[in-house]
């Protein structure tokens, strides 16, 4: 059966729901910040103000409903992060080519090492037309796919 993660609850230190918010020192200025740290990840997904307390020198301390408004929001950025990422990673646009209409995909597969797009295009009845390999680099545009279909699917030069 696996462990129930730890609930902290302390002035600088919350850890809930998946969640760890950590009040730090603000190295820029006299203020405080808080961390946003999701489990398992190795860096904050959001790091923001906090909050000085009534003398005006401490942090505020953490309390419940303040840690929730942090997870809604830290999780709202890190949600718009993986469209953002999924967006760029994965491009599609339909096109005229002659009298067929071809939707033309763009895959980037973000490898360290070797990254590398897979450019694929589909008939309306959604059957594979063509599939060939192309640089991370590479640009799909309404120009380049129609480009793509008038050569027959040929590696784009």
């Amino acid at each position: 059966m696996p462990e129930e993660p730890e609930i902290i609850q302390q002035p600088r230190l919350w850890q809930d729901n998946g969640w760890t918010a950590r009040v730090l020192k603000n190295e820029d200025d006299d203020g405080w910040a808080v961390a946003m740290i999701k489990d398992g990840e190795p860096e904050p997904a959001l790091i923001g103000p906090w909050t000085m307390g009534r003398d005006k020198k401490n942090p505020k301390p953490l309390d419940n409903t303040a840690f929730n408004t942090l997870v809604k929001t830290a999780s709202e950025f890190v949600r718009r992060q993986e469209q953002q990422l999924h967006a760029s990673l994965h491009q599609s646009i339909t096109v005229t080519a002659g009298t067929a209409r071809v939707t033309v995909s763009l895959d980037i597969v973000p490898d360290e090492d070797n990254p590398y797009g897979t450019l694929s295009a589909h008939d309306d009845a959604g059957e594979s037309l063509a599939e060939v390999r192309v640089a991370a680099s590479f640009k799909l545009s309404r120009n380049s796919a129609i480009a793509w279909a008038d050569k027959q699917f040929k590696q784009p030069g």
